[in-house]
């Protein structure tokens, strides 16, 4: 029999400061580029569209993943809270890359999450739109990992 997940807070319903709080913990767990420690945010079913991608459960949400930062080197993201609901999340986002060629992109999306009552996204849908831009364009360039807390958001970075 399995057990019932343990919490993951913010738990709905959600208010501003929780569904802000959730949104930095996303970006947080993506900018590891750590696919078995993100897939733990979603259920066991969860169900993704990524551009025209199809996924469903952790297993192929970690090999998707996998197979994204293969290709996505140098990932740095930013997500920035737009709306919420008592159960979802709409998150607007961009991230910069370069393939293994050395051309850059800045990637722009947005995302509408659903949760459960433990705070699991049980499905995530994901508009995503690549740009190419010069190195010299970037603007993300803290060290891999998490965004410091003092870098701008996309708002302060008119994005």
């Amino acid at each position: 029999m399995n057990e019932p997940a343990a919490p993951r807070p913010p738990l709905p319903p959600f208010d501003a400061v929780a569904a802000a709080r959730k949104v930095r913990l996303a970006e947080d767990a993506w900018n590891t580029r750590d696919p078995a420690r993100v897939a733990l945010a979603y259920t066991p079913d969860s169900v993704w569209r990524n551009r025209a991608e199809f996924i469903r459960g952790r297993a192929a949400i970690v090999a998707f993943l996998a197979r994204k930062w293969q290709r996505e080197l140098d990932y740095r993201l930013i997500k920035e809270l737009w709306a919420w609901g008592e159960r979802r999340i709409a998150v607007r986002f961009a991230y910069e890359w370069h393939d293994d060629s050395g051309n850059w992109f800045r990637s722009y999306g947005n995302e509408n999450w659903a949760f459960d009552g433990a705070g699991y996204m049980g499905q995530r849908i994901a508009s995503i739109n690549d740009l190419p831009i010069a190195a010299h364009e970037r603007l993300f360039h803290w060290p891999l990992g998490r965004r410091p807390d003092d870098h701008p958001g996309l708002t302060a970075l008119d994005l």
